[in-house]
Parts: structure tokens; sequence; C-alpha cells
């Protein structure tokens, strides 16, 4: 239990930190263009502890599931303020300015006089309302490139290793059963060479084996030649002779796994046998992956925030009635430190430190990544309606430009109050599916 218990502790600071950090990204850039911002909190509800320091209070909230900074002026300041602060306009997407709108201006003029129109948000261009915005979001992609980069080249990612973890005893079909006979068939040509498990192979036929590729590549170019074969056993390099046979073995695709047609059937090729298996462990690779990593956890995070109102569907579904929960579906906070205490408190055969902290290092990549992409739907609350807003003035002001006409100054977000506040009604009933459903049907990595 003590255990599992640091296991929520550690992703609890993990996410902690991200969420901290992914308000920085706001913070600093607000900050540099001289806008005024007054509170940088971490959580929502009422307030556990906080510190003034100049004009910017900074705390700690009681419900952990989020943060903000608050600037002054996010929208245009409402119709009676005097003339000469900020002007308003409408983007034409609602045609008359509700009275949530005009009491959301009201209520953020009053946090600021004349004096300060200049810092606010609204007054910023269009440039660098975008850098406040996406400050957020790219901090939490820049940590999951981080915690990836030391996955990747700190920890290492699953691959089989050139180290011998079992010989085969004789020459099977490829697509034999594991437990088939050997009876009447040929011995393995590694067993007949003297290969024993636990043997690292070093070269063979000439090529220095590195990785468990280039056993592959060297075994099947052999053929049916008798090639020299190094191994490393306890330290001693042994020099041994291995005769290959030629078999019917699987086509490999560029990802190592075998190939199979249409139908479904293996596709082989006639190629050098050997007869040894790898062994599984965790392999230290080039930062240079990280990249091809990072793309497709966007893009697998991006398929998921695009069919989510289809697979909170089935999380209902789950939660309640018989369905099992998809394991590769949303997870509320209540799942993710359950799958964190579960890795701290694992007691499974092969599943030692160093692949526990692989684990959570991949939680908290694949966190800030669903922070990074679900920050960027364009939609408010989230960062990625502001964003939006942006963009459109930015257009707005451009077209004015081509055409000669005045500058039609800010987009007036307030009118979008009505959609943000259902949009966020949307997002507190999905976290509450997703906490129910994390406890009731919860997705579990040792079933």
């Amino acid at each position: 239990m003590l255990l599992f218990l640091l296991g929520i502790l550690i992703i609890g600071l993990g996410l902690g930190v991200s969420i901290a950090l992914h308000e920085i990204g706001h913070l600093v850039p607000a900050k540099l263009f001289g806008v005024r911002v007054t509170q940088y909190m971490i959580g929502f509800g009422p307030t556990l502890w906080s510190r003034r320091r100049g004009e910017t209070e900074y705390g700690l909230k009681a419900i952990p599931l989020g943060g903000y900074i608050r600037m002054i002026g996010m929208y245009p300041p409402h119709q009676g303020d005097p003339e000469g602060t900020v002007r308003e306009d409408s983007t034409g997407l609602l045609q008359q300015v509700t009275e949530m709108s005009e009491d959301a201006k009201k209520y953020e003029s009053s946090l600021y006089g004349p004096e300060d129109a200049h810092r606010t948000f609204v007054a910023l261009s269009v440039p660098k309302k975008l850098v406040v915005m996406l400050g957020g979001p790219t901090m939490n992609l820049l940590l999951s490139i981080l915690f990836m980069a030391i996955l990747v080249s700190g920890i290492g990612l699953p691959a089989i290793t050139p180290t011998v973890q079992s010989v085969s005893q004789c020459v099977v079909p490829a697509d034999a059963p594991p437990d088939a006979s050997c009876e009447g068939r040929p011995e393995a040509p590694a067993l007949a060479a003297g290969i024993r498990p636990g043997d690292t192979l070093v070269r063979i036929d000439g090529h220095d084996i590195r990785r468990w590729e280039d056993v592959t590549t060297a075994v099947r170019a052999a053929e049916d030649r008798t090639v020299p074969v190094v191994v490393d056993r306890d330290g001693e390099r042994l020099e041994l002779e291995a005769t290959m046979i030629v078999d019917d073995r699987p086509v490999l695709d560029e990802n190592g796994q075998a190939v199979h047609d249409a139908d479904g059937n293996l596709v082989t090729e006639q190629v050098g046998f050997l007869g040894v298996a790898g062994t599984p462990d965790l392999v230290r690779q080039s930062p240079l992956k990280v990249p091809a990593l990072a793309w497709d956890a966007f893009t697998r995070t991006g398929q998921l925030v695009i069919t989510l109102p289809m697979r909170l569907i089935d999380v209902g579904q789950a939660a309640f009635g018989p369905e099992e929960r998809d394991p590769n579906g949303p997870l509320g906070v209540v799942g993710v430190s359950r799958l964190a205490g579960e890795v701290a408190a694992a007691d499974e055969p092969g599943f030692d430190l160093r692949a526990k902290a692989g684990t959570m290092i991949s939680i908290l990549a694949s966190l800030n990544m669903a922070l990074f992409v679900f920050n960027l739907i364009p939609l408010l609350p989230l960062d990625g309606g502001h964003v939006l807003g942006a963009l459109i003035e930015g257009i707005r002001r451009m077209i004015a430009r081509l055409r000669g006409r005045p500058d039609p100054g800010p987009v007036d977000m307030s009118k979008m109050l009505p959609l943000t506040n259902v949009v966020a009604l949307f997002f507190l009933v999905m976290t509450l599916l997703l906490v129910y459903a994390d406890i009731v049907k919860p997705i579990t990595l040792f079933p």
C-alpha cells in the first residue's frame, strides 16, 4: 500500500509541476509584454495559500484540477467607458451584445483604471496575444518531448537485445505451433555450434552486432554457409562456427514485424536460419527517435480528442452497464493516479525499478501531450478559444487594411460567454463521468 501511495504522489507532483509550468508559459510572456497580471493560481476553488509579489498574487487552491493566470482586460471595456480607452466591436457571430457579455466587460473594466488601459490583454497586438495564449500549451509540448527524451536515451525503450534468451533444439517451419515436436527434424545450427542461453552475440560472419536487427540481417544473408560466430560468455570472448540452414522464415517489415498477406497467411522467404531468440529488455536509443515518437503521441492524442464524444459514450455505457472499458480510452485524474499506484506497487517478473521509472515517465509524457492537444481546441475557456479569437482579429484587421477601411478593433470574446458556459458544463460532466468510471470500472495495467 505504501508503494501504491508513493506512485500516486509521484504522478500527482509531476502533474502539479506540469500545470504550474503551463501557467508560467502564459505568465512570463504576458509580463514581458507589459500586461498587468493580478493572479497566478494552481488549482481552483478556495485559496489554501497565497503570497503577493509586486502586483501579482501567487497561490495554491483546494481543487488541483488545473490552474490559471488572471490578466486585466481580457474583454474590451463596456460601453460606459470613457473615450480613449479601448474600442470594442462585434465579431458578427452574435448579433446583439447579451447582458452576460456587458456584465463581464463591466466587471473586467472595474479591475483597472484608464491609466492601465495600455496594459490590458485586449490591447496587445495579435502576434503578442498568440504568444501569450500559446505559451502554456507550448510548455506542455516541451515537457512531453523532454520526458520522451529521458525515456528514450536515459531509461530505454522495449527492444530485443543480442543476448540469447533461448536456443532452438531443431528447425521447425515458420508457421508451426510453439509446441511442435523435434522428432525427425534437423538440429538447429545454434545448438550444433554450441551457443547457449545467456551468450551475447558479438559478431556473425564478420558483421558487428549491436542490435537484434543486426543479428537478423547477418543470419539471413549467410544462407547455408558455415560462418564464424563470436559470443561473449561471462565476460570471455568465444569464437564458434555455425553452419546455417536455408529455411522458410517470415518476411519482416520495416518495424521487424512478420508480414501477413490479405488472407492473414504468414508471408515467408528462403533465408539463412540460426535458431536463437534474443532477450527483451529496455534499450537506450538515439535522441533522434524522439521527434517520431512525439509525432506519434500527438496524432494518437489528436484522434482521441476528435472522437472524444463517442469515447465518452462508451465510457458511460461501461460505467453504467456490463461493457468493459476500452484500455485505450480516456482516463480521469482518479484513473491516472490508480495506474501510477499500480506501477509503483507492481511485483511482476521483469518489471524492475528501471521499467517502473520508464512507465512513470511515459505517463507524464502522455499527460503533457494531452494537455498540449486539449488546450488547442478552439473553444473557450481553453487557450485555443483565445487563439482563435486572436486569429480572427488579425484576419479582420488585414482585410480592413486591404480595403482601406478603419481598424475594426479587437474581437469581443465576451459575446462567446454563453457557449463558454456550455463548454465548461461539458467538461464538468466529463470529469465527473470519468471519476465515476475510474472508480467502478477502472482500467488496470495488470488485470
